[in-house]
């Protein structure tokens, strides 16, 4: 695929895959050198680009190809039963919060909560305020906090990135103890609904891997685009 003229690569390394077993990944790290309006996000997404940070990167690994990026139509998606489930569950009792990215103690133990229980810190490190910052707030574009609460306890925050014409899942954290309501299935369907509200015709996802069982459940949204060779494909 094409590269991006207002994209500076500052990074580029091999390491050991984070979402497969025994495969080498190559994710080149770089930083915008202009202003990254709703036009350009729409362009790095339509590319496949994910965010980390003030960082854009997108998979190039010499051996596999597994990772896809995932995307909603907003107009045609259509819920599962259990996602119709989950979402008049979580209306039921959450309170759902939208406003500017924060930071402060809570977030950043339920960031660590939430990696620890699901084996996603492979370093063994705790994240303090300011590595929780490096790795969502420090924006170069439009970003939203999505977050739930239970009874006046915060239980769940998603970080979405605003596009022109769509918004872009960046990570969603929870505690353990909130899984009843499923808070990431939630959080999805809360970005529809804002999704559709705002007009925009996308809600992208992230990073589909098959073998992968923390990314695959995105295949159970559907129908659903995946961005394979360079070309968008339907699946239904």
């Amino acid at each position: 695929m094409r590269d991006v003229d207002f994209l500076r690569v500052l990074i580029d390394e091999t390491d050991d895959c984070p979402y497969l077993p025994n495969e080498v990944a190559r994710m080149p790290l770089a930083v915008a050198t202009q202003p990254i309006n709703g036009a350009r996000m729409d362009e790095l997404l339509e590319l496949g680009y994910r965010r980390s940070g003030s960082f854009f990167y997108r998979t190039q690994c010499p051996r596999c190809s597994a990772c896809e990026a995932l995307r909603l139509d907003v107009q045609t998606f259509r819920p599962s039963r259990s996602q119709r489930r989950v979402e008049k569950r979580g209306d039921s009792r959450l309170q759902v919060r939208i406003g500017k990215p924060e930071t402060d103690e809570y977030r950043v133990h339920l960031f660590n909560l939430h990696r620890r229980a699901r084996g996603l810190d492979r370093s063994g490190a705790t994240a303090d305020e300011t590595d929780y910052n490096s790795f969502l707030l420090n924006a170069p574009c439009e970003s939203l906090e999505l977050s739930l609460w239970d009874q006046g306890q915060l239980i769940a925050v998603s970080i979405t990135d605003v596009a022109s014409s769509g918004l872009s899942a960046v990570y969603c954290f929870f505690d353990p103890d909130a899984s009843i309501y499923s808070p990431g299935t939630y959080a999805i369907l809360k970005q529809l609904q804002i999704a559709r509200h705002l007009g925009l015709r996308w809600l992208y996802l992230g990073l589909y891997v098959e073998a992968n069982a923390h990314l695959n459940y995105k295949a159970n949204f559907r129908p659903h685009q995946r961005l394979i060779r360079g070309v968008w494909n339907n699946f239904y």
